[in-house]
Order: C-alpha cells, then structure tokens, then sequence
C-alpha cells in the first residue's frame, strides 16, 4: 500500500519577497521567485497605484513562451485572433510550432496558407526567417539588450509591429521592462484601475508607466490580471446585457491575441 504522497511546503510562514531581493534590473524573470521579488520591487516604486491592483488581481501568472523563432511565430499566428479563432486554427497552425526558419524560407506559399497563415501573417514569418538567416536579427542578443534596443531591432524586420516585438520579450525573454503600450486590454484595464474617464492612448499609457521603470513587464501582467478580475465581475453583473458585453470583450480579446 502506498504511503501518502508528502505534503508540499507551506508558504504561509514564509517571509515576503523584499525589493531589494528583486533580480537585477535588466535580467530576465524566468522563475516564480523572480516574479515575486520583482512585484515587491514594483510596488515599492508605487504604493499608491501598485498596491490597491494587487490586492484586487492578485499574483499576476508569470506566463512564459518559448524563446526563439518558434515563440516568435505563435505570436504571429495568434495576433489579433479571438480566444475562438485560435482554438480553430491551433490545429491547423501545429507545424509551425517546431518550424526553423530555413524550412520557411524554403516553404512554398500553399504549404504555410495551410496551416492557416493569411497573407500578410505569411510575409511577416518569411521576413522573419530571412532576417534571421542573415544575420540581420539576433533573437539571442536581444534578451540581453535593454528594452528600446530589443524593440528596435524586432520592430526594423518588416510585419513586426510594436505589440509584436513587446509580447516576445515580455513572455519569450522574460524582459523585466518590456510593455506593449498599445494593447488594448492593458489600456482598459489602466483606466478602470485608476478611474480614468477614457481609456488612455499608447503615449498617455507610457507615461502613466514611466515611474514603472526598469519593472514595466510586470506592471503589465499585473494589468492583465486586474483585467480579467474586472471583466469577470462586469460579466456577472446582471445590469450589462450578455450579447453586448460579449462583443466588448470580444473585441479587447482580438487585439490582445493569447500573450
């Protein structure tokens, strides 16, 4: 007979992670801890704000991808698709899971149109394998770049646009800084966080998060989360018509993708 399997440990007595545990500013939150240690170094830059979304959201997921041209590539795929949409097509866009990019680059056009590529999604995954054959982009380097530079360098390869470049460092590099200012949850979810009248734009967005620095990344799992909290109590609420608030969450969520 067997035994009872061990009881894990007990996190309850543990001490809080401190600010000044946090991993260095620049290097990548790859494990729980990181994430721990970096949300007590966020808050301590902003009581205010910080504290009353972490009490509403709690632990923001630490939500990690694959590093390299195969997280590159599910981002592509899944951007401005509906959590229904991707569910669909994650069959059909399989291959490309483990895809290099010298096999894309020899790909003919039908081959990826059928793992469900629209054109434009197409020519973006070739110029990514091109830039990547040559030289031209190091997705190595760039986890040890600053955030800027990361961004610059993803953004220069033509079909990489700025929520792109930023969804592959946040979750594939794990960039302690990386924040995709125009992704319209984040943007909703500032504004129901911090009882703005209109959701902000991606500049007012960015200067909402400045003080946010070299922490931004996780600001903005942090914002992802308090979003799904307010959204799942806005869902409930039986004073909001199920059809309509469907279709604004729809609409958040096709921009958004799954990152």
């Amino acid at each position: 007979m067997q035994g009872s399997p061990p009881r894990k440990a007990s996190r309850k007595h543990a001490p809080a992670p401190r600010a000044r545990d946090a991993p260095p500013p620049g290097r990548p939150i790859d494990r729980e801890e990181d994430l721990d240690h970096a949300l007590a170094a966020l808050e301590a830059l902003d009581p205010v704000r910080i504290a009353p979304m972490r009490a509403r959201a709690g632990r923001p997921p630490l939500r990690r991808r694959a590093p390299g041209f195969e997280g590159l590539c599910a981002i592509v795929v899944s951007q401005q698709v509906s959590v229904a949409s991707a569910r669909h097509r994650g069959e059909a866009s399989r291959p490309l899971r483990a895809a290099r990019p010298a096999a894309i680059a020899a790909a003919s056009d039908e081959a990826l149109r059928a793992c469900g590529l629209s054109a434009p999604k197409l020519r973006t995954l070739r110029a990514c394998a091109e830039a990547i054959l040559s030289g031209r982009l190091d997705l190595d380097a760039l986890a040890q770049a600053d955030a800027e530079r990361a961004h610059a360098a993803l953004t220069a390869v033509k079909g990489i646009g700025p929520w792109t470049a930023d969804i592959y460092l946040l979750f594939c590099l794990g960039h302690p800084d990386a924040f995709p200012a125009g992704d319209l949850a984040l943007q909703e979810a500032a504004r129901l966080a911090f009882g703005l009248r209109t959701r902000p734009d991606p500049r007012r967005l960015e200067a909402l998060a400045r003080v946010w620095r070299p922490w931004r990344a996780v600001a903005a799992r942090l914002l992802w989360s308090y979003y799904a909290v307010a959204k799942t109590r806005e869902w409930a609420s039986p004073g909001t018509r199920p059809q309509a608030r469907r279709r604004r969450r729809e609409r958040v969520e096709a921009r958004h993708g799954s990152g």
